[in-house]
Formats: C-alpha cells, structure tokens, sequence
C-alpha cells in the first residue's frame, strides 16, 4: 500500500509531479475548491456560484467542485442555509429522543456524501506534489459510493480513474460505474461483497506494483478525516443551531455514524469538542469486530468491515452499537414499496411526508437510524436529547437489493401484515443489546484490532500506529486544516486559472 503521509499537509513532497499537475489543471481549467469553502459555501465567490448555478448536477463539469458540500438544495442546483434533514419523532421510532438525519443524496454526481472525502483525498495529493494526473492512475478502493465519488472527481480532472469493489456490491453501483468509467478495465471487481476488505487490499497491491497506480485509500488517508471533521461536522453543527433556535433547552447528545472507513466519524470528533456529543460508532451484528474481535459477512453496504480503519479515533469512541442486516433489508423493502408506506400511514397514523422522507435512506442510513433508537433507550435520552446522524445515500441505490429481499423473504408478495410484522420487530422491538459503552480498557482493545491490518499487514510503522492513541494526534492533525487551505489557494494561484467573481 502507498506510503501514508502522517503529516500531511507538511508541504510538496516532489516538485516535478506537483508542476506536472499544474500544467495538467491550468489545461483542464479546474479551480479547487478549499476545505473552508465546502464547509461554508456561502464564502465561495459570487461569480463561481453563477457560473455553477447554470450546470447540470450530474454533469462532470469542474463548477460541480463547488458542490461538493452538504448545503445543495433538493434540486442540487442551489443553496440551503441549513442543510437538507429529516427528523424522526416518538410517533415513528418509539423513543422520546429526536432523531435527526442529514441527507448525502444531495451530493452531486453520485447523490452520495462519499464524493467528499474522494475530493479531498485526491486534492491533498495533488497540491503536495504526491499524484500526477497527466501520467498516473487513481485508484479507488472501496465497497461503492467512495471509488464512484473518485471516478466522478478523476473525470472531472482529466485523469483516469480505476474503481476497485468486491463483486457483490449493488447492481446500481456498477450501473453508474459503467457510464462514467472511462474503460471497462477502469472497473476492478474482487471477491465477495461488504466485508471483503483485505480482498481489495490486495487487488490494490497488485495494481501497486506499476508505479503508474496511486492508491487513494479511504481507510488511511487521513484528508478522509479532516474534511469530514470540518465540512460535516460543521454542517451536522449548523442543523443542530437551526433546530435550538425553536428549542433553547436542546442538546446534541449523541452522534451515531456507521464505521465504513471512518471518515464520517471524524465529524464525531468535531461536534464532541464543539457540542459536548457521545460518538456512537456502528457495526453490523453478522460482522461485530469492535464488539467481539469478530468477523462475518453482512449486506449493510457502507459500514463494517472485519477490520479497523487507521483513520478511526477509536480511543474517542463512547459507544458501539450493532445492528443486523436482516433489519436493514427488511425495512428498506417496508419503506419503499406501496404496501410499507400505506400500512404506516394508514395503521400507523405517520405523517405522510415523514413517511415519504423514509425513502432517502440507503441501507448504511436505516442502520444509523436503528443505532440511534437504541442508543436512546442505551443512554435514557429524552425529548431534549437530539440524536444526529447522517444518511450516505438514498434507496435509489438498492432496488435491486429491495426486489432481492421482497423474492426471498416475501415470496407471496409483501403486504400488510407483512408490513406490520417487521415494523414491530425491526424498529418497535428493538432493544439495547449488541451495545457496549466503551471504557478505556475496551476502547484500548478495539485500537489493537487495528495493528492486525496496518502493521502486519499494510506495512505501517509502530510507532506511527501508537501515535494514533493519543489524542494530541488527532488534535494536530486538526489544527493543520488552515494550512490545507493554503495549499490550495497557492495550486490555484499557480494554475492561474481564473476565478470568477
């Protein structure tokens, strides 16, 4: 695996390739957005946001750069002030304690979040001199959204882009690899489905062997961390400011966010030293790693991995839930078939646009949601007690995983009482077990489950592996966002690309 940059923003490392990306995106004609701006769009220049307001969101345009933040409306083509959300209420989950989700589906291209990180990871190698988009290749590995997020960012440069991904992944992310990728061998396929990391691992190693392969790795390149840490960390913060307006005595309690490769639990770190929130990190029960150094195979496609990321703050980590991927499928099918929607707002009594609003959650977001019930009932939240947690993607990534479910475990057709059953069994019913409340001794457990992999495994040092236990670390890590900014601004500067506005 490529040499992991543990001081990452500690200038270019090879002046020749970082010039060569220069020539390459002052020909393309790319402007990169800063880290601050997809945090706060609103500081992005006037002109650029006219120049973007005219381009298709799915376009693979260099304007839709500058989307690359939580804050597009529903059409994608405008801003919100606070970013796109749902909450659910005692009428849907049981528990007193507010559940707010916050929707990925209005990322551009790929109508996931993940285009983010895939932005940033390929951005700080390119203004560190580390990636050479006229002469080498980015390769992206990942279970789906991250590796289509890198296909869309590599297009939008002008590079070429490779998207490694077990073979079981849903027919829909290979529907829309196909149509971005420039080349069916830009689509590597490995063995297995969600679980099957160290598979893709060592399709990666093998591409490695031609230095002509960069290797952006989602679960350790630490720009995955920090952008989520200030871009989503902030927008989660921004949705929590707008919901105490109404409510002064509201709380953000507790952020819950699946483990995947980690990336979006940087946003933990984030509202914890902002807001005072527990982090609450997710794992499948088929696969429960951090709750019982375990291993399985599960279809929660987002999170869960048989391993840790070296990117995971876990010594930050307050809780571990685990949640099945038998609830997930049954709920994805209850939440997007006719039968489901009329059998919650007719037996349920749900409002109507909350039920329509169950329909942006992908399977990694049903699971946040079903962690979060039980986390509430965990920590004995109430009504005051907000519980934030982010959905990647929407179901219109799993139809086909939806009519899988409804063949096999509804063979007669899914109605009513079919509705009514798993309503009661994979949201009503749920209780506080697969949890664990982390102390110090157990979060020290699941950080040596990582050595495994990085150390034996992937090459990395001891030493820079312990030094992830500290969270003076992390906090460097944090405090280098200014400098990435920097960088930026300066690749920009010698592109000489103009900026309008």
């Amino acid at each position: 695996m490529s040499v992991i940059a543990f001081e990452p923003a500690s200038g270019i490392v090879d002046s020749a390739v970082y010039e060569n990306a220069v020539t390459h995106l002052r020909a393309a004609r790319v402007v990169l957005p800063t880290f601050s701006e997809l945090a706060d769009p609103t500081t992005i220049a006037p002109g650029i946001r006219q120049a973007t307001a005219g381009i298709a969101p799915d376009a693979a345009h260099p304007a839709n750069l500058f989307r690359i933040h939580w804050h597009n409306d529903e059409a994608r083509t405008g801003l919100t002030d606070t970013p796109g959300h749902i909450v659910l209420d005692q009428s849907f989950t049981g528990v007193t304690a507010p559940i707010v989700v916050v929707l990925g589906d209005r990322f551009p291209m790929i109508g996931a979040h993940k285009v983010l990180p895939a932005y940033a990871c390929l951005a700080a190698r390119l203004v560190t001199g580390r990636f050479d988009p006229a002469a080498q290749r980015a390769v992206w590995p990942s279970t789906g959204n991250y590796c289509r997020g890198g296909i869309a960012v590599s297009r939008i440069l002008g590079c070429r882009g490779v998207a490694v991904l077990p073979e079981g992944m849903s027919r829909e992310r290979f529907d829309w690899l196909e149509d971005w990728a420039g080349a069916p061998e830009d689509i590597v396929r490995t063995p297995g489905s969600e679980s099957n990391v160290k598979e893709i691992y060592d399709k990666c190693a093998e591409l490695e062997a031609d230095p002509v392969n960069v290797i952006l790795n989602q679960f350790s390149e630490f720009a995955n961390y920090l952008v989520h840490y200030q871009c989503t960390g902030r927008a989660l913060e921004k949705v929590f400011q707008t919901l105490s307006a109404a409510n002064p005595d509201l709380a953000l309690a507790a952020f819950v966010a699946g483990t995947g490769s980690a990336g979006t639990l940087g946003a933990g770190d984030y509202l914890k030293r902002a807001q005072g929130a527990k982090i609450v990190a997710v794992e499948p029960v088929e696969c429960p790693t951090m709750l019982h150094n375990g291993y399985g195979e599960h279809n929660i496609q987002g999170i869960g991995d048989k391993h840790i990321p070296l990117i995971q703050n876990v010594m930050n980590t307050d809780v571990v839930a685990g949640v099945s991927d038998q609830s997930c499928d049954s709920l994805n099918v209850l939440f997007n078939t006719p039968a489901g929607r009329r059998y919650l707002v007719d037996r349920q009594r749900l409002d109507p646009a909350l039920v329509a609003g169950l329909g942006l959650l992908g399977l990694s977001g049903i699971a946040n949601v079903l962690a979060a019930i039980k986390t509430a009932r965990l920590l004995g939240l109430g009504e005051n007690d907000a519980i934030f947690t982010v959905a990647t993607d929407s179901a219109d990534l799993y139809v086909s995983e939806r009519m899988a479910m409804e063949k096999s475990a509804f063979p007669d057709g899914f109605d009513a009482v079919n509705a009514g059953e798993v309503y009661a069994r994979h949201v009503l019913a749920l209780s506080v077990d697969h949890m664990l409340e982390a102390t110090q001794a157990e979060r020290r457990r699941i950080f040596n489950l990582g050595y495994y992999t990085w150390v034996e495994q992937q090459g990395v040092s001891l030493a820079d592996f312990e030094r992830r236990h500290d969270q003076k670390f992390w906090r460097k890590l944090q405090e280098q966002l200014p400098l990435w900014d920097a960088l930026i601004e300066e690749f920009n500067r010698r592109t000489g690309v103009n900026r309008p506005g």
